[in-house]
C-alpha cells in the first residue's frame, strides 16, 4: 500500500512537530519541505526528503499528496491558503476565528477549482475544542458553554511584551481562575466577566538600566492584550528565563452545563487538554486530518471543509471493521 506523501510548508515549530507527527504515522511519509529560506540552509530531520524553495512548489505539484500549511494567520494563510488550494489539497491551523467565514469562502473557492480538498481551522481551538462545543451543544441544548485556556504560553502575548522598549526577553502564561472553572463546574451556570475567567502571568527579562516600573505599567495597560486581566508581572534573568521557561506548554478546558427533563436534572460535560507542546499536539491535530483530506479527494470530493464537515473514522488509519470492534 503506497504511504500518503506529505509537504510541510514553513519549518517553524509547527513544521518541526509535523516532520515528527509523520513519523509516527505508518501509512504517511514526508515528501518535502518548502521554505523561504536557503533550501541549502535548512536541515530537515528526516532522510531522503527534500527541501525545495516556497518559489519553486509548483514542480512538486503530483509527488505531494497534501501539503501541510504551518504559517501564521495573521499575514500568511489569508494569501497562502486560496493559492495552494488551487492546486493541492491542503490543511491549515488559521485560527484568526473572526475572519474563519472570509477564509473559508476563499479556500473553497480555490479548492474547487483546483478539484482539491482543503481542510481550514485544524487544531486544538480552534479544531477538537470547535468540535467539542459542538457535541455539547447538541446535547445539551439548554446550557452554558465556558472556555477556559491554560495554563500555557500565549505566543501573541508573549510577542507583544518583547516590543516594548526596554524588554529583551518575555515569556507570558495564559492561567485559568481556578475559582471560576469550580463555579462553572457546579453547574451554576455564573455570568464570568474576561477578569473573572484567566490570569496573565509574564516573566520579564529587562534590559540593564531599563525603568522596571515603566515596563510593568505598560504591560498592564495594553489595550487588547492585558487591561482586561488581572496581570502578575515576575522580573528574571535571562538564564532564568531559558531553564525555567524554554518550553511550549499549553491546554485548556471546554465545559457545557445543561439541564434536560421537566424536573430540570443538570448535567456537566467537560473535555480538557494539558498539553507538554503546543506544536507538537497541533501538529499531530493536523496530520490526522491530512489522512482525511486524501481520503475524500481520492473518492473525488473537492472544496473547503472545516473539522464539523469530517467524519471521525475518516481520521484513523483503522478500518471501519477494527474501529467498530476495538472501539466502539
Amino acid at each position: 500500500m503506497s504511504k500518503i506523501r506529505i509537504g510541510i510548508v514553513g519549518y517553524g515549530n509547527i513544521g518541526r512537530g509535523v516532520e515528527q507527527a509523520i513519523k509516527r504515522n505508518e501509512d504517511m511519509e514526508l515528501a518535502a519541505v518548502f521554505t523561504r529560506r536557503d533550501p541549502a540552509s535548512v536541515k530537515v530531520a528526516t532522510e531522503g526528503a527534500k527541501v525545495v524553495h516556497m518559489d519553486d512548489m509548483l514542480s512538486m505539484k503530483g509527488d505531494v499528496d497534501v501539503m501541510v500549511l504551518c504559517g501564521g494567520s495573521a499575514t500568511d494563510l489569508p494569501v497562502m491558503g486560496p493559492e495552494l488550494a488551487a492546486n493541492f489539497n491542503t490543511i491549515d491551523s488559521f485560527d484568526t476565528h473572526a475572519k474563519i467565514p472570509e477564509y473559508f469562502a476563499n479556500v473553497d473557492k480555490a479548492a474547487k477549482e483546483g478539484n482539491n480538498i482543503s481542510i481550514i481551522s485544524v487544531g486544538w481551538d480552534p479544531g477538537m475544542f470547535s468540535l467539542n462545543r459542538l457535541y455539547a451543544e447538541s446535547i445539551l441544548v439548554q446550557g452554558s458553554t465556558y472556555t477556559f485556556w491554560g495554563k500555557g504560553v500565549s505566543q501573541g502575548h508573549s510577542d507583544a511584551i518583547r516590543r516594548i522598549p526596554g524588554v529583551k526577553n518575555a515569556i507570558q502564561y495564559t492561567v485559568p481562575v481556578d475559582e471560576a472553572v469550580d463555579q462553572v463546574r457546579s453547574g451554576s451556570e455564573p455570568k464570568l466577566t474576561t477578569r473573572d475567567k484567566h490570569t496573565r502571568e509574564c516573566y520579564v527579562v529587562a534590559q540593564e538600566g531599563a525603568n522596571k516600573a515603566e515596563i510593568e505599567n505598560a504591560i498592564k495597560t495594553m489595550p487588547n492584550y492585558f487591561d482586561e486581566y488581572n496581570t502578575t508581572v515576575h522580573f528574571i534573568s535571562e538564564e532564568e528565563l531559558k531553564r525555567d521557561h524554554s518550553k511550549m506548554p499549553h491546554g485548556g478546558f471546554v465545559i457545557r452545563t445543561g439541564e434536560t427533563g421537566e424536573e430540570g436534572n443538570k448535567h456537566v460535560i467537560e473535555y480538557s487538554l494539558k498539553l507538554d507542546s503546543n506544536p507538537e499536539f497541533t501538529a499531530s491535530v493536523l496530520i490526522a486530518y491530512a489522512r482525511a483530506a486524501y481520503r475524500l479527494n481520492q473518492k473525488g470530493e473537492n472544496g473547503a471543509r472545516s473539522v464539523f464537515d469530517i467524519a471521525p473514522a475518516l481520521l484513523s488509519m483503522k478500518t471501519p471493521e477494527q474501529l467498530r470492534k476495538e472501539i466502539l
